[in-house]
């Protein structure tokens, strides 16, 4: 992956949670390191909606993407792996965009954990929908790229 010299831009970064049928995405502020969930686009095998992706990226203008990396406990990628790179590769290629990837180790689990947390504290009043434990672990990534940025700065 490409990486912008001088390092990571600042300004607006998208991040996805890719999955074979759900990718989460997620849009952030380096400069306000600030991140939110913004939706959850449909993949058809593993294949990402290039339309809607197409209009995310138009929309938002960011200058950087960012993909999480799924690997085990022990470090190694998981079967999942090859599938995110690939999917970034795609994401660099398509947008000519510098994309970078960060360990998505544990973002689902900590993202069922929110909404349960949201559900029980009565701040989540509607039913779970599907993907939005997706939209958060996209910004679960995306606060770690932040903060990984933010610390060898």
């Amino acid at each position: 992956m490409k990486t912008p010299s001088g390092g990571p831009p600042s300004g607006t970064t998208l991040a996805f949670d890719f999955g074979a049928r759900r990718i989460g995405v997620a849009v952030g502020d380096r400069t306000l390191a600030s991140a939110s969930g913004l939706t959850t686009l449909k993949a058809r095998n593993g294949e990402a909606d290039w339309v809607a992706l197409d209009a995310l990226i138009s929309e938002w203008q960011p200058g950087v993407l960012v993909v999480g990396l799924p690997q085990h406990a022990d470090g190694n990628e998981s079967s999942m792996g090859a599938h995110a790179r690939a999917f970034a590769t795609s994401l660099e290629t398509r947008y000519n965009l510098p994309v970078d990837m960060v360990d998505e180790s544990l973002t689902s689990q900590a993202a069922n954990a929110e909404l349960r947390r949201l559900r029980r504290s009565g701040m989540l009043r509607r039913r779970v929908a599907r993907g939005d434990s997706d939209r958060i672990a996209a910004r679960l990534i995306l606060e770690a790229w932040m903060a990984r940025h933010s610390a060898t700065e």
